[in-house]
């Protein structure tokens, strides 16, 4: 029985080859512009960050009661590589990282099982101790980062604007998630005066007692009438400065405020924990995540399109600047492949139609498109999509299409010279280069496999 050859069967099922050319073109027409695009492809970051409070300890006690404990605690985590971790005063921040070759798809489930090991143990930490607070969300990109402006509103202010440009920004379609960064939280401070607590002759303790009296939300029961329910509410709790000030204090047998004993004012947590600067000019950061599979220059052209509203109903003072512009990025990289498939193409054609013909021309140039097209289709089956690793991939093996095919059509141009008819010549270019090509391409391939199957972050 002989062998199958390929190029001989083609020959000789002409229609029903034209049909798949066909259907195939329309199926890679179809996934280019389907595919998802992307700056890079996404990836499983293996590190989540603990972070512990325990306010008026000492380093050498957080580091003795918290970190310590919680450190050995993780160590029971599954594909658990190494911590690393810092203690400071009223502190601790635990840095847990797995082992490189941790399946990603196991990576949120281990997440889980470090939350919930960690939170069996609380219990054993120190009365007084805030959290542990877990943050594994270090995979996401930002697509867009705005830095939003205005020396004439207050940080609240503008708190308050970008926080309505998150609301309409997340209705926006392909949109995961918009974070703000560069905030300043609002404090009242309490700055209690030594000199007026000795003149009423009274401790520091009791004054932050009632504060804490007033500031108590506790129930106060309910009444039931008819099919009815009413909620009773005691009027407490403070929501400005001045209900601050009047907190009352009872000293010696008279009743003072909290204003007669502390200087009382408004403001923004200082120093800042983070500050966001653009040109030199104080702002607020809205950086927008896309959804997983996303196609960014079509989010790209639905934020700028929904920006540009809201640009239009911003007050006036308000500036908003783009710090980073990922769709514009992912563009260039889109625009240098399709200029590289455009160069191949006409390199090849011109080099085909000078030494091989028009007609054998023509069929060199069709096998660029055609497996380019096959090969876009399987992308969308298998969910690559269209990036820097991925378009680096399709331009360095358009090189190898563009000599294979020529190779083979070579061939059977000499056999056809020869006297040879078109089917028995096809045969024979298949039988005599399909081996050869096909090991030079799978050497050739060899060379970037491991960067596939490494089993490291690399």
């Amino acid at each position: 029985m002989s062998r199958i050859n390929l190029s001989t069967w083609a020959l000789t099922h002409q229609t029903l080859i034209l049909f798949l050319i066909v259907a195939s073109l329309a199926a890679g027409g179809f996934a280019y512009l389907k595919l998802g695009r992307a700056e890079d492809p996404s990836f499983t970051f293996k590190v989540m960050t603990i972070t512990t409070e325990w306010p008026g300890a000492t380093a050498r006690e957080v580091e003795e009661f918290v970190t310590d404990r919680i450190e050995k605690k993780l160590e029971e985590v599954p594909y658990y590589d190494y911590v690393r971790s810092y203690s400071k005063p009223g502190e601790s921040v635990i840095f847990l990282t797995l082992k490189d070759y941790t399946p990603p798809k196991q990576v949120s489930d281990i997440w889980y099982q470090a939350r919930k090991k960690v939170g069996d143990m609380v219990n054993t930490l120190p009365a007084g101790v805030q959290g542990p607070y877990f943050n594994d969300e270090f995979g996401d990109v930002y697509s867009e980062i705005y830095a939003f402006m205005g020396e004439d509103f207050s940080p609240a202010q503008m708190k308050k604007v970008v926080d309505e440009v998150r609301e309409r920004l997340l209705r926006v379609p392909g949109v995961n998630k918009v974070d703000l960064f560069g905030t300043q939280d609002e404090r009242i401070y309490v700055e209690i005066s030594s000199q007026r607590l000795a003149e009423f002759n009274l401790p520091v303790s009791a004054v932050i007692e009632a504060l804490q009296r007033e500031n108590a939300v506790v129930p106060s029961g309910n009444v039931d009438v008819g099919s009815n329910r009413i909620f009773l509410r005691v009027d407490v709790g403070f929501d400005s400065a001045a209900a601050v000030r009047a907190a009352p204090i009872a000293a010696g047998g008279r009743i003072i405020t909290v204003g007669d004993v502390a200087a009382i004012k408004r403001g923004y947590v200082d120093p800042p924990v983070y500050k966001l600067r653009y040109k030199g000019r104080d702002a607020i950061g809205l950086g927008v995540v896309m959804a997983k599979g996303g196609n960014v220059l079509d989010l790209g052209r639905a934020l700028a399109a929904e920006m540009a509203k809201i640009k239009a109903g911003l007050p006036v003072g308000i500036d908003v600047a783009t710090i980073a512009d990922q769709p514009r990025v992912v563009e260039k990289s889109v625009g240098e492949f399709q200029e590289s498939l455009g160069e191949a193409l006409a390199i090849v054609m011109l080099v085909s139609f000078l030494t091989l013909g028009w007609r054998t021309g023509i069929v060199v140039a069709l096998a660029v498109p055609l497996v380019l097209s096959i090969t876009l289709a399987a992308m969308l089956a298998l969910g690559i999509d269209l990036h820097r690793i991925s378009l680096g991939a399709l331009i360095i093996s358009l090189g190898l299409l563009v000599d294979d095919a020529i190779i083979a059509v070579e061939m059977m141009m000499v056999k056809l010279e020869q006297g040879w008819d078109r089917i028995r010549a096809g045969g024979f270019a298949y039988t005599s280069t399909a081996f050869p090509m096909l090991s030079g391409t799978i050497v050739t391939a060899a060379g970037f496999v491991p960067v596939g199957f490494a089993q490291s972050a690399a």
